[in-house]
């Protein structure tokens, strides 16, 4: 059941248009993006996802650490996905490591991917969830 309190998201429409070769061009409300199968003039779609899960998660965490009033000074993501070998060649496992600097408890960090994980990140809840999905961290004082 929806929260009363947090107003319904809108669709999401999405505009595909064959531009050559397999490369499209694609709009969402004011965004325009290149997908290029040969990650060329775009990313392929499979990156394209790649880059959408671990951003989700990335803006998640700090949303959370932030909110936390936490020391966060930087934060990268880095995601390996391995594919299926035969059609289709979908992910069947990922591994998400994120750099954290600053002065932040691990437990917190944890806390915060954890939560992102299990309640937050649309994406990750959009795929398939027998994805071996592994999800680690370390964190830079930055001094």
């Amino acid at each position: 059941m929806a929260d009363s309190s947090t107003p319904a998201k809108p669709p999401t429409d999405v505009e595909l248009i064959w531009e050559h070769d397999l490369v499209f061009s694609g709009k969402s409300g004011d965004v325009r993006m290149t997908l290029d199968s040969a990650s060329a003039a775009g990313p392929s779609p499979m990156q394209a996802l790649a880059f959408g899960l671990a951003a989700c998660m990335a803006m998640d965490v700090v949303h959370i650490l932030r909110k936390g009033r936490h020391d966060l000074r930087g934060l990268r993501a880095d995601l390996k996905g391995t594919r299926a070998d035969g059609e289709p060649r979908r992910f069947t496992a990922v591994t998400l490591h994120y750099t954290i600097t600053g002065q932040i408890p691990p437990e917190q960090v944890e806390r915060a991917i954890a939560l992102s994980r299990e309640k937050y990140c649309s994406v990750w809840h959009s795929l398939r969830q027998d994805i071996a999905f592994t999800v680690t961290s370390s964190i830079s004082n930055g001094v």
